[in-house]
C-alpha cells in the first residue's frame, strides 16, 4: 500500500504540472501494473519503449523541418567586395519550362543612347546591361536573337506592329505602361538613396536624424514629393538639375542630396563623386513614387513570348550570369 501511495502522488505531481511528456507516461502505465502477471509488464513495457521512440521521431522531424527552412530562406546576395546584388527570383525554386516548340528566336527592340543600359559603341555595335541579358536571354533559350536600336519615342509602336517580339529599354513598370504592355518580371527595381559627404557615410538617414537638416533634391520629382511625405521635417532645397544638386554637394552648400540610386551611383564612380561623397544609408523603395520596377515589355496577351523571358531570367539568376552582368556595368552597386 505505501509503494502504491507514493506512486499515485508521483503521477499526480507529474501529469498536474503540465508534464504531457514522457515521465507522466512512464508513471501512467507503471500504476496499472497492480496485480499484472510478468508477460503483460513486458508487453506494456514494450509499448512504453514505442511511444518512447515515437515521440522522440516526432521531435527530430520538427528540428530537422525547422532546419530545412533556416537553409532554403533566401539569403541577400553580397559579393566578396560588399556589393549587394539584387534578386528577383526565389533561389530554391525550379520555374516551369513553357513551351518553347514554335520559338525559334526572339527580337529585341532597344534604343541606343541611354549608358549603361543600351548605347552604341564608336563602331556602332550595341552594348550595356540590357543589351548583354539579351543575349544571355537567348543562349539560355538556345534560340537565335536580334537586337535592333530605334528612337526611344517610337519603341511601343514597332513592337505592338510586330517589328520585334520584346523591348528592353528601361521601361518602367507602372499603371500607364501596364495598360498598353505586358511585362516580364522585373529585373531591377528603381531605388531613392541618400549620398552626403564622406564624413557623414556612417551616420543612418532617418526622419529623427534629418530633422531640422537641408537637404538637396531634385525639384518636382518623385524624391522631392517622398522626402515631402515621409521626411516632413527635414528642410528640402529643389534644384532645377542634376549638375546644380550635386554640384551644391561638392561645393559645401549642402551635405545631403536625395534622388534616383542608379544615377547616383554612376555618379559615384567618376572622378567629381568618387573623393567627396558616399552613399548614406540603405536604399527607399515605394512602388506608388518609384514605379514596381524594370521589366522586360511584350505586345498585350504574347503569354509565349513572356513566359519564356521569365523561365530565361530565372535561370541566369541560378546560374549566376546576372550577378555577373550586374557587377560588370554597376561596381558599385544602386542598392
Amino acid at each position: 500500500m505505501p509503494n502504491k501511495f507514493i506512486l499515485k502522488l508521483k503521477l499526480r505531481s507529474w501529469c498536474s504540472n503540465g508534464r504531457g511528456n514522457i515521465q507522466c507516461l512512464l508513471a501512467r502505465s507503471l500504476a496499472s501494473w497492480q496485480g499484472c502477471v510478468p508477460c503483460r509488464r513486458l508487453q506494456t513495457l514494450r509499448e512504453i519503449s514505442l511511444r518512447v521512440i515515437r515521440v522522440r521521431l516526432r521531435w527530430r522531424l520538427c528540428l530537422a523541418g525547422l532546419a530545412a527552412l533556416f537553409v532554403a530562406a533566401p539569403q541577400p546576395t553580397r559579393t566578396a567586395n560588399a556589393v549587394f546584388v539584387p534578386s528577383f527570383w526565389e533561389p530554391q525554386a525550379r520555374p516551369g519550362k513553357p513551351d518553347l516548340n514554335n520559338l525559334r528566336g526572339l527580337r529585341f527592340l532597344t534604343e541606343d543612347d541611354y549608358p549603361p543600359f543600351h548605347f552604341a559603341l564608336s563602331d556602332g555595335h550595341l552594348s550595356g546591361f540590357d543589351v548583354d541579358l539579351a543575349r544571355a536571354i537567348c543562349e539560355e533559350l538556345n534560340i537565335t536573337c536580334t537586337i535592333q536600336a530605334r528612337r526611344f519615342d517610337t519603341l511601343i509602336d514597332a513592337l505592338n506592329e510586330d517589328q520585334g517580339d520584346a523591348m528592353i529599354a528601361a521601361i518602367r513598370i507602372d499603371t500607364r505602361s501596364r495598360a498598353k504592355l505586358d511585362f516580364s518580371r522585373p529585373y531591377y527595381t528603381t531605388p531613392a538613396r541618400f549620398v552626403s559627404t564622406v564624413t557623414l557615410e556612417h551616420v543612418a538617414p532617418t526622419p529623427e536624424s534629418l530633422r531640422g537638416k537641408t537637404v538637396g533634391v531634385l525639384g518636382h520629382s518623385a524624391h522631392e514629393a517622398y522626402l515631402e511625405t515621409y521626411f516632413p521635417e527635414t528642410i528640402r532645397k529643389a534644384y532645377e538639375t542634376q549638375e546644380l544638386l550635386r554640384g551644391a554637394l561638392i561645393n559645401g552648400s549642402i551635405d545631403t542630396i536625395f534622388g534616383d540610386g542608379i544615377s547616383l551611383s554612376l555618379w559615384l564612380e567618376s572622378p567629381a563623386g568618387q573623393n567627396c561623397c558616399r552613399f548614406r544609408g540603405g536604399p527607399f523603395l515605394d512602388a506608388n513614387l518609384f514605379g514596381e520596377g524594370v521589366g522586360i515589355a511584350v505586345k498585350k496577351g504574347n503569354s509565349q513570348v513572356r513566359q519564356a523571358l521569365d523561365y530565361a531570367l530565372a535561370l541566369l539568376a541560378q546560374h549566376g550570369t546576372y550577378t555577373t552582368l550586374y557587377l560588370k556595368y554597376f561596381p558599385i552597386g544602386f542598392y
